[in-house]
């Protein structure tokens, strides 16, 4: 008898990688994806898996809770963090990609896989069969409105927003200085240098500028991402909310003049040429001409040239503790798995391991076999564990952290030893379960 295929939703991050993992477990995928035809607000390629907010997966070093989520992948075969890897480029102690070529080399990977057929086009209700639905935030309406009626629940929501990205020939090297935080690493970031007076200034301005306006619905239902603050938004918390937050000076010093600014504007490399930088932490919903007024403030900028400005979108979320199993599957319909931003993990590495546990899941259903989770003490089964578990009352996006994997006995007073060892014990149990797994399938 013919295997039926599972189809995939969505050709994003966590999509793209649950495709992956069902072809490489024998079993054939239709993965879906509504660009070009239909474009949501956040995209502008073609390509799977676009990077839409930044091009960074966060710090690289595995007794940091990225980059911990980072090496759990790569020992799980994960095809995106292979791909991040091939096309990263310098970000000092981060994991950064080229996110053009990123997104052209995964795209060709999975259109040349014999056991994926990718279909263009927008999916406006839930297939039947096992299907994984990785649509992401800003799921199309008509779908959207189907999961409504499937979950009997409306969505949650928060609002997210995207950094500027400017031309690199446009930015004076003769104010902007590359470093790295505490010299950490290859000096990959561009520092534009801020005075006390400069960054008042900037401050007053950034409090006054005129926003897009919201719509009636989205102020009254939707909130902020805490760790995605507009800039704007942390400008109005404080006098120095910036200086704590993406424009701390701290560790950074102009090797020029030895002397440490009052507040630094950190420019990230977007691509392997250095052409395209992205402004860190600069998320925001001001109009496009108020950004360009206020952002060529900054020393280094004031002839900055803007390949992108900052959006704002709405992004909709599951509350997962009332709806899901930490295997991803739906608790009403274990045929129907769900990954990605749209169950409330947030980043790209959380939706990449997403992708990753319910694609396998999904083929080991079509398979015949029972769906899996894993162990709690990784940073993988901790995610997954605490969104299908938390109080659904307040259940809002959460990122990979340490906060959520179980404590030791011991109480471990220093933080880098700490989470050393919280990484030694995430390897050492993800490699026993991988081992059980294993002979599971011989047995």
């Amino acid at each position: 008898m013919e295997q039926q295929p599972i189809q995939v939703i969505g050709g994003g991050l966590a999509g793209t990688e649950a495709a992956w993992q069902i072809a490489q477990a024998g079993v054939p995928v239709i993965l879906w994806e509504m660009r070009p035809k239909r474009f949501s607000p956040a995209h502008h390629t073609e390509h799977l898996a676009e990077l839409v907010c930044s091009n960074s997966f966060g710090a690289m070093a595995s007794d940091r809770a990225a980059g911990l989520l980072h090496e759990e992948l790569r020992r799980l075969g994960s095809i995106i963090i292979s791909k991040a890897d091939e096309h990263a480029v310098p970000a000092g102690g981060a994991l950064a990609v080229d996110r053009g070529e990123f997104g052209k080399d995964l795209t060709e990977t999975l259109l040349s896989h014999p056991l994926i057929e990718f279909r263009r086009g927008e999916v406006k209700e839930i297939p039947e069969g096992i299907v994984v639905l990785a649509s992401g935030p800003l799921t199309g309406p008509d779908l959207a409105e189907d999961l409504r009626r499937f979950t009997g629940m409306e969505y949650l929501s928060f609002f997210d927003a995207a950094s500027p990205i400017i031309v690199g020939d446009s930015i004076n090297r003769d104010i902007a200085f590359m470093a790295s935080r505490y010299d950490k690493g290859e000096a990959a970031y561009l520092n534009c240098p801020m005075n006390k007076e400069q960054y008042l200034l900037f401050r007053e301005e950034l409090c006054k500028a005129e926003q897009i306006e919201l719509k009636d619905f989205e102020r009254e239902t939707a909130k902020f991402f805490e760790a995605c603050l507009p800039i704007e938004e942390l400008a109005h918390r404080g006098e120095d909310t910036m200086r704590y937050g993406p424009l701390k000076p701290v560790g950074l010093s102009d090797s020029r003049t030895g002397e440490r600014p009052y507040a630094v504007i950190q420019l990230r490399q977007e691509d392997k040429a250095g052409q395209l930088w992205n402004m860190v932490g600069f998320q925001t919903n001001m109009r496009w001409g108020e950004q360009k007024r206020i952002f060529q403030m900054i020393p280094g900028l004031e002839n900055a040239e803007f390949v992108r400005l900052g959006v704002m979108h709405r992004n909709t979320f599951l509350n997962a503790p009332q709806l899901m199993h930490p295997t991803l599957q739906f608790k009403e319909r274990p045929n129907i798995l769900a990954a990605g931003q749209l169950i409330g993990t947030e980043g790209y590495t959380a939706a990449s391991a997403g992708g990753w546990l319910a694609g396998t899941n999904a083929a080991r259903l079509a398979l015949g076999k029972e769906a899996v989770s894993l162990p709690n003490t990784t940073m993988m089964g901790a995610l997954f564990d605490f969104i299908s578990s938390a109080s659904p009352k307040h259940f809002q996006p959460m990122p990979p952290n340490f906060g959520i994997i179980p404590v030791f006995g011991e109480k471990i007073k220093n933080k880098q030893e700490k989470y050393g060892k919280y990484r030694d014990r995430s390897f050492a149990d993800l490699e026993n379960w991988r081992q059980n797994q294993l002979l599971a399938v011989s047995c």
